[in-house]
């Protein structure tokens, strides 16, 4: 059965309608086209299709929506409103730590609460952990924790 919700979305509220069983992946893609979400295993397992649900990461294929009661921040929601990086994303695109770019939404979401929790106060094992739960095909792990632990330095 198909169910009208509201739902906190990047500091937004969004009506949609959808059974309470979908995926919250799904509800973001399709129904209100926030696509920086990708779908990798379905099974959250590749971690590509995290989010945060209460500033927590989440793999979005395995949350249920009718579960979701918390604001969502997609990888859209990392900008500011006004279309400034966020200080993780500028960081992957300066020192190129992205490549095919299918993995790294999932991964910025993770990192971004990361960087959150722990600050400045980082560490390489802290980042190398955190990622983990990460498949990247292209092997740019090296880079990708570079750019985490430089964002992290970066005082706002």
């Amino acid at each position: 059965m198909t169910v009208a919700r509201q739902l906190t979305i990047n500091n937004e509220i969004a009506t949609v309608e959808s059974p309470d069983d979908e995926p919250l992946l799904w509800v973001l893609r399709d129904r209100l086209n926030l696509v920086g979400t990708r779908f990798g295993c379905g099974e959250g397992e590749c971690g590509a299709c995290t989010v945060l649900i209460g500033g927590r990461p989440v793999t979005s294929c395995s949350i249920r929506v009718g579960d979701v009661s918390e604001p969502v921040t997609t990888v859209e929601g990392l900008a500011s409103p006004d279309g400034t990086l966020h200080r993780l994303q500028q960081t992957i695109l300066d020192l190129q730590a992205g490549q095919c770019g299918y993995c790294i939404s999932g991964i910025l979401m993770r990192a971004a609460a990361l960087i959150e929790r722990l600050g400045a106060d980082l560490t390489e094992a802290d980042v190398r952990l955190e990622l983990d739960a990460h498949l990247c095909r292209c092997g740019d792990h090296t880079r990708i924790v570079a750019a985490v632990l430089q964002a992290a330095s970066i005082k706002q």
